[in-house]
């Protein structure tokens, strides 16, 4: 018999076309990571819809801000100037677009407009975008974009009355543990231990201190440990209060407070669970390895 000759590949071993979609980062393995290439050419028109997605998620978050510390509906009335009281029609609520076209001043009464308004607005659509380029287009997403929505919420409502209210937390930890129960993402197990780790620590801060913190740091503490499990949860702590630690610094070197001032940690603990969630694993297997071996 004579012997067939098959050509070879031209540049090596041939690599088997890339599956799960242009955004998607492949290991050598053929497992697919959750890192999401939002600037892949396939990647682009998903990548777009979700930051737009988060530009009006956060413009309804500046709704929850301003009315859920006083007991106000989120759902109606339509949102007014507070200055002049007029309603705000449809076209001057499109977010980022509508604030920088009215020159951050209402159309009626030329009132200056909060700046707020556009942060927490592209803070949101950037989160959103970040939660994309980590998660992928996956049910662990929705997981990821309703926990950094909840965190938006908390901040500006924290640094604007120094609360952090039970209607937000309480459903989230709920929700975060149904989501492990579910999904499995995270181990039921370790959600259930990140709620209990999470609220508990934070309990005994407030016993020690006598009330020098409060309940509402307590049950965000257990609603991130509810999602995030208790090992990122102690990554989102430990940034916490490094960020906490660095700004109270700051600001007493600067004399904008004494020592005696309160300093509101909600807003550090949900940096340090959005951290967490984008990074967590990462900066974990880092302190492992740098600090553990």
């Amino acid at each position: 018999m004579g012997t067939v000759h098959r050509p070879a590949p031209r540049h090596g071993r041939a690599r088997p076309h890339p599956a799960g979609g242009p955004g998607l980062c492949r290991t050598a393995a053929g497992e697919t990571p959750r890192r999401w290439a939002v600037t892949a050419p396939g990647a682009l028109l998903p990548s777009f819809l979700v930051f737009v997605f988060g530009l009006f998620v956060g413009s309804f978050l500046n709704v929850v801000i301003a009315r859920l510390p006083e007991r106000r509906s989120i759902v109606t009335p339509r949102s007014a100037c507070p200055r002049c009281e007029g309603p705000i029609p449809w076209y001057d609520n499109v977010p980022l677009l509508s604030f920088a076209l009215l020159g951050g001043r209402c159309r009626s009464c030329r009132a200056p407009i909060s700046w707020r308004y556009p942060v927490v607005e592209a803070a949101t659509g950037g989160l959103f975008l970040l939660a994309l380029a980590r998660r992928g287009l996956s049910l662990d997403l929705v997981s990821a974009l309703v926990l950094l929505a909840a965190l938006v919420a908390v901040t500006g409502i924290d640094l604007d009355h120094q609360i952090i209210p039970d209607v937000i937390t309480l459903p989230g930890i709920a929700v975060g543990l149904a989501w492990s129960l579910l999904t499995g993402q995270p181990r039921w197990l370790e959600s259930l231990i990140g709620a209990v780790v999470g609220g508990g620590l934070f309990l005994l801060i407030i016993v020690a201190s006598g009330g020098g913190m409060g309940g509402g740091d307590m049950k965000l503490g257990a609603m991130l440990g509810a999602f995030l499990g208790w090992r990122l949860l102690l990554v989102g702590i430990m940034i916490s209060v490094l960020a906490g630690g660095v700004v109270a610094i700051v600001l007493l070197a600067l004399r904008r407070r004494g020592r005696k001032d309160a300093v509101p940690f909600g807003p550090f603990l949900a940096l340090g669970g959005a951290l967490a969630l984008l990074w967590g694993e990462g900066i974990l297997q880092w302190y492992l390895t740098a600090f553990v071996r």
